[in-house]
């Protein structure tokens, strides 16, 4: 399997009917293959007027450093327009990239769709 493949194989979900959420939901391998994909789907939410924006990762099975490069990068955009980044994830494998990078404090992190959008 290629990169190119590996890069199809994420899942990109946006649902509006949370408003004001708009949660976007990831499924597959988020690294150095997919995270372009990621990243073009949050400048693309962003660029149409989304300003609090919850990522669910329950779907993923692997997040690497260009997959958090990319969280933060839309955590940054989404904060420079007066916005949110929040994260959907109890899957410990993923949760402990999260704590060993120390990206706990900076991101809301919360176990389902519902706590993240309660308000």
């Amino acid at each position: 399997m290629t990169g190119r493949d590996l890069a199809m194989e994420l899942g990109l979900e946006v649902d509006e009917t949370r408003s004001p959420y708009t949660v976007l939901a990831v499924k597959g391998e988020i690294d150095v293959y997919s995270a372009p994909r990621l990243r073009e789907k949050l400048v693309e939410l962003v660029s149409q007027g989304h300003r609090q924006i919850v990522v669910d990762l329950e779907g993923v099975d692997f997040l690497d450093s260009t997959g958090l490069g990319v969280l933060v990068g839309g955590l940054k955009r989404l904060r420079s327009h007066d916005g949110e980044l929040s994260i959907v994830c109890s899957q410990s494998r993923i949760l402990k990239v999260f704590e060993i990078t120390g990206l706990t404090t900076v991101f809301q992190l919360s176990p389902t769709i519902e706590e993240a959008t309660a308000g």
